[in-house]
């Protein structure tokens, strides 16, 4: 047992005694479970609402009202057309539209009866019922209220009033079958990608280090961007040729939709795995052995994949959250596969999204030539 005991006194020492094992010990852990605790979430908080209102009366705007009142639907436009409608759905500005026809008022009073559209993103099947049972149950209350006050209107009795007023008619585009696999299968092709892209640069230069071949290398004559090139570009056609089987195999065997441009696919994981290696050869860069970019590496992936919208709708984040999400390159990713593959949008649709990974890829690189001459000095 004092033999034993010594050896436990010697691990903890040498354990404390590095202060990045010690970081990676308890600091990790404890962002992690504050930030994924409130980011990771099925709760939906909010939906963003785009209001078609053509009715433009009392009634029309006490629905809205009532919507809103609930704190679950957010309306982030109203129009008094239809125009519009399918790009905002597209560009992901809204999840839900709401539209209210002409006369609607009026077919209230008259026929006692009128129609409300309810157009869903139904890319995520179970998101878009939670959604469509919400504005249901709302709209139930809203025609409640409106069987009181309707008879007063119209100068007639309560009896003639029918049950449900309102009409709620809603469509699901995208995915109207609500098939899972269409949604989650084109976030898992991203997940994977990026998985195996970061975590094998960001062994690569510490795999050099602990091998003794770096200092070698230091001593070529060679730049370090022309290091850290020679570093990217094997890896970067590795995991395009990855990408590419993931692609085939969603195809013929899960029958993912792939509506849009494929060639917009490609140039878009061509420009997103220079940020996800870039990533990877910058913690090779500030780490010193494997197993510390290991861990580094499996934190900074959990934090991507959970606060990305791949699993979770980013709707259901709080605000923090979700702000915090337009730094990551994994949420942008997922928006470009889902919106050009499921719901078929084009170039103008996510040029921005990859404009911003093409700008985050340049900063990953710089930091990471720059980190690196440190280290080599």
């Amino acid at each position: 047992m004092r033999t034993i005991f010594f050896l436990v006194r010697k691990e903890f020492l040498q354990i404390f005694r590095d202060r990045t094992t010690v970081l990676q010990i308890f600091l990790i852990p404890v962002v992690q479970l504050l930030v994924l605790a409130n980011a990771a979430t099925f709760d939906l908080k909010q939906t963003r609402l785009l209001v078609v209102d053509e009715d433009r009366t009392t009634v029309s705007s006490g629905l809205v009202q009532r919507l809103e009142g609930g704190r679950q639907f957010r309306v982030v436009r109203r129009t008094s057309s239809g125009a519009g409608v399918e790009q905002a759905l597209l560009d992901g500005e809204v999840t839900a539209v709401l539209h209210i026809p002409r006369r609607f008022e009026q077919d209230l009073v008259r026929h006692h009866r009128a129609p409300v559209q309810l157009i869903l993103n139904a890319e995520e099947g179970a998101a878009v019922g939670i959604v469509q049972s919400s504005a249901a149950a709302i709209l139930e209350a809203y025609a409640g209220e409106l069987e009181r006050t309707l008879p007063v209107m119209r100068g007639s009795s309560s009896a003639m009033m029918p049950a449900a007023p309102l009409d709620l008619r809603a469509q699901r585009w995208f995915n109207p079958t609500r098939n899972y696999k269409h949604y989650m299968v084109p976030a898992l092709m991203v997940s994977l990608t990026t998985i195996i892209g970061l975590l094998l640069t960001a062994q690569n230069i510490t795999r050099e280090n602990e091998l003794g071949t770096l200092e070698q290398l230091n001593v070529t004559p060679m730049t370090k961007v022309q290091f850290i090139a020679a570093k990217l570009i094997p890896f970067w056609l590795l995991s395009l040729v990855i990408f590419g089987l993931g692609l085939t195999i969603g195809k013929t065997v899960f029958d993912i939709p792939m509506r849009g441009s494929l060639p917009l696919v490609v140039l878009a994981v061509m420009v997103y795995l220079i940020v996800v290696l870039g990533l990877g050869l910058w913690i090779s860069t500030v780490t010193r052995t494997q197993q510390q970019a290991m861990f580094v590496a499996f934190f900074v992936i959990l934090i991507f994949l959970l606060m990305s919208g791949l699993f979770t709708p980013l709707e259901s984040m709080p605000r923090w959250a979700q702000l915090a999400a337009e730094a990551n390159p994994v949420k942008h990713f997922v928006f470009i596969m889902r919106a050009v593959l499921v719901r078929g949008a084009g170039l103008e649709t996510v040029a921005g999204p990859i404009l911003g990974l093409a700008a985050g890829g340049a900063a990953v690189l710089t930091l990471a030539v720059l980190r690196y001459r440190k280290s080599a000095a």
